[in-house]
């Protein structure tokens, strides 16, 4: 079987539907079912209801962002299962952003209006980061999932008593962002300086209070 090559521009032309789709459309379609489910919602006051709308868009962004990064790392990784690794986690993500959407609508908000800047903010720090090397590369994938595990604990913890709908998402978010920590590990991921852990860690902060509110 011939296998397909692509041109520079067919290459292009690739990343930004990525980008157009990721950015703007607010509900891919997921592969799997939402955690969610049939599981009931409950009865908001406007205060309750606009803070869990909040959380569940900054987890949209996370989605986002996270799309972005493993795209933007596949596009320069010079080993090809390192790419095939990154597209994979890439599509679960898929998932996730999905499920966000359809809470955030459910809560009667919408994404951030900012998702174009946040998608190509990521794509180009996970581009630099594997251009660099594939096991750095790895390893960006690492301390990324281990931080969004870290802050998605933190949701579960401040989301309104009784949301049970956003607190099953939320937790398989978790689970799944273990996963894909555990699996770059594997893969050769490398430890990343603590300085570098500290500018994410920082750049993720600044993330999630602007989009709590815009």
């Amino acid at each position: 079987m011939k296998t397909m090559t692509f041109s520079p521009l067919d290459r292009v032309l690739v990343e930004l539907d990525r980008a157009l789709f990721t950015a703007f459309q607010p509900e891919p379609s997921a592969q799997r079912p939402s955690p969610a489910g049939a599981l009931a919602d409950r009865e908001w006051t406007e205060p309750e209801r606009r803070h869990a709308a909040a959380l569940m868009r900054i987890n949209h962004v996370g989605e986002v962002c996270a799309q972005a990064l493993y795209f933007g790392q596949a596009a320069v990784a010079r080993d090809a299962s390192t790419r095939a690794h990154l597209l994979e986690a890439a599509a679960e993500e898929t998932d996730h952003l999905a499920w966000c959407g359809q809470r955030l609508r459910e809560l009667g908000d919408r994404p951030s209006l900012l998702n174009p800047l946040w998608y190509g903010g990521a794509y180009a720090i996970g581009a630099a980061a594997g251009l660099i090397s594939d096991r750095l590369s790895l390893g960006f994938v690492v301390e990324t999932e281990r931080q969004v595990e870290a802050h998605l604990e933190g949701h579960l913890d401040t989301l309104p008593a009784g949301d049970e709908r956003s607190r099953a998402i939320v937790r398989q978010m978790k689970e799944d962002e273990a996963r894909h920590a555990d699996e770059a590990l594997a893969a050769g991921g490398a430890a990343l300086p603590a300085p570098v852990k500290g500018l994410m860690k920082l750049a993720a902060h600044v993330m999630r209070t602007v989009a709590y509110r815009v």
